[in-house]
């Protein structure tokens, strides 16, 4: 009896030690399972990286000087007022901006008082020239002061209502050739490359940026390119070389690269969730002074180029900041959280304008 009783509390001691013994393994092949089977996306309940906005900011004129807001509106084309504007050459209404000519920067945009009008501050021999236009025209003014006509970014063709001579003559004035400023029209801008309908798997839609509705940028990632520019022997250097929509305060420099899904959200606010699409390959613009439109000959191109050609899809281009498309819109204010739901290995640049 006393041999059958101890055999029976072994036993029964087992059972209960098996269980305690067996969860951290199988916690460990769970990890394993998941990184083998899906390498290149990782989902999580909980968000893993969480990071505060310190930076709204917007540029209503493409490759003209922008301002930083506290509070804005996020659209499906992006931020409100962001790049619904352009410059075009007025004889083949091509796209300009500060790739050909610098001095573009030193064209200012604000708000009037009451938020309605876009207050454009324009250099010229007595000081400046203010051109005033409505943030959101009316159909009836722009019907009165603008012309509908194809216009051209990049290799996309779409719409813009052409601005009237006398609003564009201080324009031409200041940038020493004939311009037009243009709204984009009614025509939807398509997104392309990673965000093509087939990739994304919706269509959106955007005004004239580059390539997508919204660029994020992270101020840990600027710190630590600022950190080898003075190693060299340069100035550090302010975010708005890279025309960025928001900034975040980041926990470590570059870890943007791998996000895949963002929810920004607020207490007693609709989340935001935006879709990261693809990282953004960086041309020469941020070596361009956004105060004097001078352009460096080398920086901080030829310390980006060194170390931050991480794209397979573009190698011969650095990469700072990541590009996005939102999924919801909805109100948007610095102090609010970005937290990252998901993320790949296997961003990858896909051309498409």
């Amino acid at each position: 009896m006393l041999e059958t009783n101890t055999v029976s509390l072994l036993v029964l001691g087992l059972l209960v030690l098996l269980p305690i013994l067996l969860i951290p393994q199988l916690k460990g092949w769970t990890r394993k399972s998941q990184s083998t089977i899906i390498p290149h996306l990782r989902l999580w309940r909980q968000p893993r990286q969480s990071s505060e906005i310190i930076s709204l900011r917007m540029y209503p004129i493409k490759s003209c000087r922008g301002f930083e807001v506290q509070k804005t509106v996020l659209q499906e084309h992006g931020l409100d007022l962001d790049r619904r504007w352009m410059l075009v050459d007025a004889a083949t209404n091509e796209f300009l901006t500060i790739r050909q000519i610098p001095d573009m920067t030193r064209i200012g945009t604000g708000l009037s008082d009451d938020g309605q009008d876009l207050l454009i501050t324009i250099p010229d021999a007595d000081n400046q020239r203010t051109v005033r236009v409505p943030c959101h025209p009316s159909p009836a003014w722009l019907a009165a002061n603008t012309t509908l006509a194809p216009v051209k970014i990049w290799d996309n063709h779409t719409d813009g209502y052409i601005y009237s001579d006398e609003i564009n003559a201080p324009f031409s004035a200041f940038l020493g050739m004939k311009v037009a400023l243009v709204y984009k029209g009614p025509t939807p801008r398509v997104l392309k490359g990673n965000g093509a309908p087939n990739l994304l798997g919706r269509v959106q839609t955007t005004g004239f940026p580059d390539v997508f509705p919204i660029l994020i940028a992270s101020e840990a990632s600027l710190s630590e390119l600022n950190t080898r520019l003075c190693q060299r022997g340069e100035d550090a250097i302010t975010v708005e070389r890279f025309r960025p929509n928001i900034v975040i305060r980041g926990e470590r420099p570059w870890s943007e690269d791998s996000w895949k899904t963002v929810r920004i959200s607020a207490e007693n606010k609709a989340s935001l969730v935006l879709d990261i699409v693809a990282r953004c390959a960086r041309c020469q613009v941020p070596n361009v002074d956004p105060d004097t439109a001078a352009k460096h000959k080398k920086q901080p191109w030829d310390t980006l180029v060194s170390y931050r050609r991480v794209d397979e899809g573009i190698k011969w281009k650095p990469c700072f900041g990541m590009l996005s498309a939102p999924r919801s819109e909805g109100v948007l204010e610095v102090g609010m959280r970005l937290e990252v739901l998901e993320e790949t290995s296997e961003h990858r640049y896909i051309t498409g304008f």
